[in-house]
Parts: C-alpha cells; sequence; structure tokens
C-alpha cells in the first residue's frame, strides 16, 4: 500500500476569481468612460467626457491582429490603435508563458461564461447528478468552428493583405472609428443580433463555455499557442489515488486522471485540477525543459504580472494614446454610422488593387518633380 501524503497547499482559486472580477470592473470602468466620451463627441462637447479610455481598443481584436502583422512587415506601431497593438502582445505573451492561462485568468467574456456554466452544472448535477457533456461525435466537429474563424482571419489579412493594404485600411475612417461603431452595436443593438446573443446566453447555460470552447477565434489563437507553451500541467503516477477528482474539478472535461502531462488545446491553465488533487505533488505546473515544479501562487502572480507588464512597456514607450485628434472624431461622429469595411477576401483584395493604384500614383507624381 503506497503512502498517501495529503496536500497543504492553499488553492488558487479564490486568487483567480479576484483577478476575473478585478478585470471584469476594469472593462465596466472603460465602457463607462467610452460612453461618456461618445456622448461628447454627440453633443459637440456640451456634456460627457473628452477624455477616451485607450483600453476600450482591446475589444477589437481584429484591427489589433492587422498593427501585429504591419509591425512584422514594416517595423512599425501604427498610431491609430496603439493599444489595441500591445493588449494582444500582452494576450498572446501570458499564452505562449502559461498556456491559454488569459481566458480563464483575465477574460471577461470567458469570466462571464464560465459563471453561467458553473450555474448550469448546477442545476444538471442536481438533477440527473452529472455534468451535461456534448457527445465527443458532436464535440469535435463543434471545436473546429472557432478555428475556421480564425483560419478565415489569419487568411484574409496574412496571406491576401500587402503592407500598403495594411496601412490603407488601418489608416481609414473606419479603422479611426471602429471603437465607436463597436459601442453603436450593442448601444442600438438589432433585433436579430440581440437574439443571436441571447441564443449564446442560454446555450452557456446548458452547454459550458459554449462560445469559447466552440466559437471563439482568440480560444482558436491561444489554443494553438497552448502546444508551444514552457509550462505544462502533469501528474505524477506513482503517487496519484486514481480518485478521479482532478478530472471531474477540470471545466474542459479534460481526462486529467489518465494522462501524464496535459496536452491540449482546451486546457486554460485555471489551476482547478491542481486544486482539487488531495494528494501532495501529485498534480502540479511545471516546466517542460528541466522538468521544474512551478508553485501555485507564483503562476498567479505570472500571468498577472506578465500582462501588466506588457501593457506598462505600451504606456511608457508612448505608443498608449492613439494620434486621433478630438477635433477628427468630432468631424467624424456624425457619419460613422455610414462607414462600412472590407467584409470578405474579395473586398481585401480590391483593397489591395487601391492600395497599389495609389502606390503607382505617388509615384509617378514623385518621377514628375
Amino acid at each position: 500500500m503506497k503512502k498517501v501524503i495529503k496536500n497543504t497547499d492553499k488553492p488558487v482559486q479564490i486568487n483567480r476569481t479576484i483577478s476575473q472580477i478585478a478585470f471584469v470592473l476594469l472593462c465596466i470602468w472603460i465602457g463607462v468612460e467610452f460612453h461618456l466620451f461618445v456622448k461628447y463627441l454627440e453633443t459637440g462637447g456640451v456634456s460627457g467626457s473628452p477624455s477616451r479610455p485607450p483600453g476600450v481598443e482591446g475589444f477589437l481584436p481584429i484591427s489589433a491582429l492587422m498593427s501585429v502583422y504591419y509591425f512584422l512587415i514594416s517595423g512599425e506601431i501604427h498610431s491609430v490603435h496603439p493599444s489595441g497593438f500591445f493588449i494582444l502582445l500582452a494576450v498572446i505573451g501570458v499564452s505562449l508563458v502559461f498556456g491559454k492561462s488569459f481566458c480563464s485568468w483575465i477574460c471577461p467574456v470567458g469570466f462571464l461564461s464560465e459563471s453561467l456554466g458553473d450555474f448550469g452544472d448546477k442545476i444538471w448535477l442536481r438533477l440527473f447528478k452529472r455534468r451535461l457533456k456534448i457527445p465527443r461525435f458532436l464535440d469535435y466537429p463543434l471545436r473546429s468552428l472557432k478555428y475556421l474563424l480564425l483560419a478565415f482571419f489569419v487568411y484574409a489579412i496574412f496571406f491576401t493583405m500587402t503592407e500598403l493594404a495594411l496601412k490603407v485600411f488601418l489608416d481609414s475612417d473606419y479603422n479611426k472609428v471602429a471603437d465607436i461603431k463597436m459601442y453603436y452595436f450593442f448601444a442600438e443593438i438589432s433585433r436579430f443580433s440581440l437574439i443571436v446573443i441571447s441564443v449564446l446566453f442560454v446555450l452557456s447555460i446548458f452547454i459550458r463555455n459554449f462560445w469559447c470552447r466552440y466559437l471563439c477565434p482568440y480560444g482558436a489563437l491561444l489554443g494553438i499557442l497552448n502546444f508551444v507553451s514552457p509550462t505544462r500541467i502533469k501528474r505524477e503516477p506513482l503517487s496519484c489515488i486514481d480518485c478521479g477528482l482532478c478530472a471531474k474539478a477540470c471545466p474542459s472535461f479534460i481526462k486529467v486522471d489518465k494522462v501524464k502531462t496535459v496536452i491540449s488545446d482546451e486546457c486554460s491553465s485555471c489551476m482547478s485540477c491542481v486544486d482539487a488533487c488531495p494528494v501532495k505533488d501529485t498534480l502540479f505546473m511545471s516546466t517542460v525543459i528541466g522538468k521544474k515544479k512551478i508553485n501555485k501562487i507564483l503562476v498567479a502572480f505570472g500571468i498577472i504580472m506578465l500582462f501588466i507588464a506588457v501593457i506598462g512597456i505600451g504606456r511608457a514607450s508612448g505608443n498608449w494614446h492613439n494620434s486621433i485628434s478630438t477635433p477628427e472624431y468630432l468631424n467624424h461622429i456624425d457619419n460613422v454610422k455610414n462607414l462600412g469595411h472590407p467584409t470578405g477576401v474579395r473586398e481585401i483584395k480590391e483593397l489591395n488593387e487601391k492600395s497599389e493604384e495609389r502606390n503607382l500614383n505617388e509615384g509617378k507624381k514623385i518621377s514628375g518633380k
């Protein structure tokens, strides 16, 4: 009979919840500030606030992805949504080091999805003594949807847009007011959009993490980064008592009790399985190289500090506030709802052609001089 040493480590779920709530409150504050900014623009400066919160750009992931690609090929941080650029880098940086941890420690949508899932689990456990789980033959095809969405965006941006086309788009009036258009999308939400969001809300109660697991392209990107992260959740078979508590605690239904190392695009490094393990040093996060165990508190501290550090670099470097002046915003506010953008590969190709034509015309002007 193997000797069992009780796990006395303090759980980190309370730390994770505090982190999630803190970022949710931060997003609410950003939302209120941005509402006052839009009101200031709508009233011509009569009411509201002239201060625009740069953090709102965190909700423009496509523009941020374009900015990252533009930086890679030009070496320039585009000035229209620079904070979105650094927020995306912070998300990627955290995920590269600690796996898909952004989803379970920072993301406000992840927190909402998790809360709805917890509520749904209580209902299913009370009625059927078990959590609802989608059958594997449906789960895998549904999980592929978010990767298809990610593939579309990656192809449309990285494979069809030239440097000049990216600059034309990032400099466009549409991109300049993309945050305001997003505001109006929710402030004046259509019946169809409201129905879609309501359906997703309800599905997230009955099917845990429905949006995050099946539809979120952000989650797909971070899931891929999981495979190259230098940290992993590991299980020590010699001290494991096969209680199965880790698998029951996993919000992503990963069979932690059946593997030595958790290698999954759905693992969000939430540490729920580690907290649930009753045996000391049996389940833990460690480095891939050197296999050094990482203390749970250090993991929690590292995730938050790394995210804040990248944001701090953006602020300290002077690339946080955008270059759009208040008069320019006031000039655009009346026409915001009429501005459109490329919605598909064909439109992006047309943008490429227009940008190349503009480049050619500029070249002729220069040579004419």
